[in-house]
């Protein structure tokens, strides 16, 4: 008879509600897979809209969601080098990649077409005892970093140093806008755009959280209600001219402000998008200012690994607001969808 875990599984889209703790069969493994016994598993703003159904793109329930895992190498394929039983690990947000396309072959596999999102496809994922990941997603943890601290590294802090260094190419001096900036993603951002040597004014809806905000690094927080346009208090900010760099964790609900918000020749940065919602643009709007837009889209291996290094080092430091188990999934789901939560909550399967 099969094996079987406890994992929290999604049947069909809906609201928090819709999470049930269920025994499941342990995922099964491919040649190259390592089967990792979760420890921690973050809680991404990217489960919600799985979960609810606004991101349909690639998803096939019912789900185990989860994708910021780390933990303890249970077993491992027979194909799979450099890895053992007992070792520390922790994952990319990929179940699988090709490994050998024009993208994995440059350190750009987050666009791999074969790529799987783990915990948007079947049973296997973070929100279980146990997940099945194929051994190009995975990354040592580094002695003095913690499961916690490593479970939200691949994607809190990965995904926004991708943004912050390699897409944005932040530099020195420069005005860095980020939105969204209690979130796991922008205080995470926060740091980094810090690290760069910027100047970091950060936006947030939460009077709560201006505190920690600025605990994290940032210059300046402009609190502001939700749909106002910031832009004037931006601009004020920068004495007139606007941010050099924006790392955009909201997307459509900041659309028009955001805009509004950008210096002359500057990079606007898509890292998230919470809501469905489209938004409407006249394109003489950015090529008259020089403007790009670009995106950053999740973590590839070797910037995990740098992530990594960053925490061990104590450059960066891993924001986490609270643990849960498993059973309290649906909770953790609604502080974060509401705003609640700030930096990252982790469920704990052990718990």
């Amino acid at each position: 008879m099969k094996q079987t875990m406890r994992a929290v599984v999604v049947e069909a889209p809906g609201g928090p509600e819709v999470m049930y703790l269920r025994n499941v069969p342990i995922p099964d493994m491919r040649p190259t897979d390592l089967l990792i016994r979760v420890e921690s598993c973050g809680v991404c703003f990217h489960d919600v809209v799985t979960r609810n159904g606004v991101l349909r793109r690639g998803i096939k329930m019912p789900v185990i969601p989860g994708h910021e895992v780390s933990g303890v190498v249970e077993k491992i394929g027979p194909q799979v080098f450099g890895f053992k039983p007992g070792d520390r690990v922790t994952t990319t947000q990929r179940r699988h990649i090709c490994g050998h396309c024009m993208y994995c072959r440059s350190s750009r596999e987050t666009s791999c077409n074969d790529r799987e999102f783990l915990g948007d496809i079947g049973l296997n994922g973070g929100y279980a005892e146990f997940v099945a990941v194929q051994q190009d997603g995975v990354c040592h943890i580094p002695q003095g970093v913690t499961f916690n601290q490593a479970a939200i590294t691949s994607c809190a802090i990965g995904t926004e140093l991708n943004a912050v260094r390699d897409v944005g190419k932040v530099k020195m001096g420069e005005k860095v806008l980020v939105t969204g900036a209690g979130g796991g993603l922008g205080v995470h951002g926060i740091q980094l755009g810090r690290l760069a040597g910027a100047y970091v004014i950060a936006v947030t809806s939460s009077k709560e959280k201006q505190k920690i905000i600025l605990e994290n690094g940032a210059h300046e927080v402009l609190l502001v209600e939700r749909g106002e346009d910031f832009s004037g208090a931006v601009k004020e900010a920068t004495g007139g001219n606007g941010v050099d760099v924006v790392i955009d964790n909201v997307g459509s609900p900041t659309f028009e402000a955001t805009r509004r918000s950008l210096a002359m020749g500057a990079r606007w940065i898509f890292v998230g998008q919470v809501t469905g919602d489209f938004v409407k643009l006249n394109p003489a709007q950015l090529f008259m200012r020089d403007i790009s837009i670009m995106s950053a889209k999740s973590t590839s291996k070797k910037q995990l690994q740098d992530a990594l290094d960053l925490v061990a080092r104590g450059d960066i430091k891993p924001v986490i607001t609270g643990e849960m188990s498993l059973e309290h999934a649906s909770q953790a789901h609604s502080d974060v969808e509401t705003g609640r939560s700030t930096g990252r909550i982790i469920l704990k399967p052990g718990l």
